[in-house]
């Protein structure tokens, strides 16, 4: 299926609570639109592997058991985005949690003349998502990720995408961690929601609905804001 080229690299951000389905859209809209998915644990552990300045921060700071400033995170993204494999775009989970980040991230894009083209909220309901997270269970080789439930492979045991046997489960997949993590996100994320509809680029998704019908919205929504 052939897409729409931009003058300038798309910047979407996905919104939503753990086991929203953020990663599994994310990695649709790669293959669909050309565009590169970053997550700040990625992102950091690939700056400190490379060496970067901005890398050799973070290390620094990861070794003394503090936690990354913000400002170090933005400047290890404004490198990543400048590179080749971004042209097209990117696709942001994880960045930003804040609106304090939000604020960073639409200077950092400003300053080559960017901005942030569509926020999309994935909307979901609390309940529901600790049977979808309880669930979840992802490929050891190609990260690809799949349900018991919802998205088992096609055969058990063996990843549709790369065909290894090697399957991985999180360890804080259970109902206590994602009540925990649900209260956190509304506490901490669920704000932006508000900061993006102010500026005009909210779209919201049902994410409740299948996979596909998931896919098909954000295919629509992000080749409105490509064209």
């Amino acid at each position: 299926m052939e897409t729409t080229v931009t003058t300038t690299p798309a910047v979407l951000i996905l919104l939503g609570p753990p086991g929203a389905g953020k990663g599994t859209q994310a990695r649709l809209l790669e293959q669909e639109f050309g565009l590169v998915q970053l997550s700040t644990g990625d992102l950091l552990r690939a700056a400190v592997a490379e060496g970067t300045e901005a890398g050799k921060q973070a290390k620094a700071v990861m070794e003394a058991g503090k936690l990354v400033s913000d400002d170090i995170v933005i400047a290890i993204l404004r490198d990543r985005v400048a590179q080749a494999d971004c042209a097209r775009g990117v696709i942001l989970d994880g960045f930003p949690r804040t609106t304090v980040q939000a604020e960073a991230l639409d200077t950092m894009l400003a300053e080559t003349g960017q901005s942030v083209n569509a926020a999309i909220s994935l909307a979901v309901e609390d309940d529901a998502m600790v049977q979808r997270i309880s669930g979840r269970f992802t490929c050891a080789k190609c990260g690809e990720g799949y349900h018991d439930t919802f998205k088992p492979p096609k055969t058990p045991g063996v990843c549709d995408k790369c065909g290894s046997t090697e399957m991985t489960r999180r360890a804080d997949d259970n109902a206590e961690t994602v009540a925990s993590r649900l209260a956190a996100y509304h506490e901490q994320t669920e704000p932006l929601i508000a900061y993006y509809d102010a500026r005009g680029v909210l779209r919201t998704v049902d994410a409740m609905q299948g996979i596909d019908k998931v896919a098909d919205e954000m295919d629509g929504i992000v080749r409105d804001v490509m064209k």
